[in-house]
Formats: C-alpha cells, structure tokens, sequence
C-alpha cells in the first residue's frame, strides 16, 4: 500500500477512496481539434482569404488525397483521431479501437462504438480541390489529409458526416446550431493554413457564423 493509499484512508470515506484513485489514473481526451483560434483571430483569418469562384471538378479523386495514412507503429491517422477525440478510449494490438466513448458535437450525442464514428476533413477532399488544392503535389495532399496539426480533422458520427458530404457553410453547418461558431473558427483556420480560397456564399456564411460566436 502506498503512502497515498494510507492518507487517502485516514481522510475519506471508503466508498469515495475508488473514485479518487480513478481519477488520478483516468481521464477524459480533449475531445477538441488542436489550432481552433479565437473569434478576434478567426475572423481576421476569413478577412485576409482570397475569395474566388470554385473551380470544376474535372480530375477529382479522393485517391488524389491518400488518407489515413501510418502515424506511429500500427496506428493511421483514423485512429489517432479517434484516440484523441475518444474519452477512455482502449485499443487492440492492431490499434482499432474496441472501447470507449466518442462525443459528436455536430450533432451533440455521445456514442460508444468506433464503428458510429467517422473522421470528418472539416474542409472536405472536394471541396479543397475546387478551392485550390487541384494545383497541389500529391505530397501536399497527402499532408492536407492528414494534419494531425491543426483542426481540419475531428470525430463526428457517421451518418451526420455523410449527410455533409463536400458541402461548404454555405450550404450546410452543423445540425447543432450552438457550434456553429467553433465549426466556422476550424474551417477558416484550416482554408488558411493550406492557402485555400473561399466563394463569396462562403465567406458570407462564415461571417455569420462567426458573428454569433
């Protein structure tokens, strides 16, 4: 027994001494991209954007963005994500993840199965395509795919991520209204890191959005 264990004893209840030990072991993830600016910052960021038309699709692939790609032993990009976005999130020795507990806040429901979730690119594939990255290396799209560093990539649930498809803001925001703020700071945070163009519906959009933060 530890000297902790031997204090804790002295000092409370027995029936509380579990949940303090737990607490010390165990902990929620940030559930939260990284790189997610403030309001002020946010909405310098999607004034300085360069607004033009969004090209054509012609030449899109989503094999154009190799995606989930090894990030550490056996874990991708996917896991990760779901790793960090997860809250008591256990994996297997091929790094799925076979328990825990995902929080969607564009719907604003928690879910328990892995299988419910999808990794949303907050700026779809698409929609990076039509808005600059068409021009890129495939090594550049594969970074884009695969930015760990900044909030272009979260946990959502999959039917909700699937209904957004490669729509932009203009188009479609989150069912939650309430994150309507956070989701324009990550989409304007990431347009601006990959030097990615914005439509005049888009920029509208998130000027509303961020509006209400």
């Amino acid at each position: 027994m530890s000297a902790t264990t031997r204090v804790l004893r002295t000092l409370l209840p027995a029936t509380l001494i579990a949940g303090v030990v737990s607490i010390g072991v165990t902990g929620p993830a940030s559930a939260a991209p990284p790189g997610i600016p403030d309001t002020g910052t946010a909405k310098s960021e999607l004034a300085a954007l360069r607004v033009a038309p969004e090209g054509p699709m012609t030449g899109y692939d989503r094999k154009e963005f190799p995606h989930w790609e090894p990030v550490s032993g056996a874990c991708n990009t996917r896991e990760e994500v779901l790793k960090r976005d997860g809250t008591d999130v256990k994996t297997d020795a091929e790094c799925a993840s076979v328990s825990g507990k995902w929080f969607s806040p564009y719907d604003n429901k928690t879910y328990t199965a892995a299988s419910d979730i999808d990794i949303d690119h907050v700026v779809p594939l698409a929609a990076a395509w039509r808005s600059g990255a068409k021009a890129w290396t495939k090594e550049r799209r594969t970074q884009f795919a695969n930015d760990l560093g900044s909030p272009q990539l979260i946990a959502v649930k999959d039917s909700v991520n699937q209904d957004k498809g490669d729509k932009t803001p203009d188009v479609w925001k989150p069912p939650t209204q309430g994150y309507w703020c956070t989701y324009a700071k990550m989409w304007t945070r990431s347009k601006t890191k990959w030097g990615l163009t914005i439509t005049e519906a888009e920029k509208g959009a998130l000027s509303s959005m961020l509006g209400a933060c």
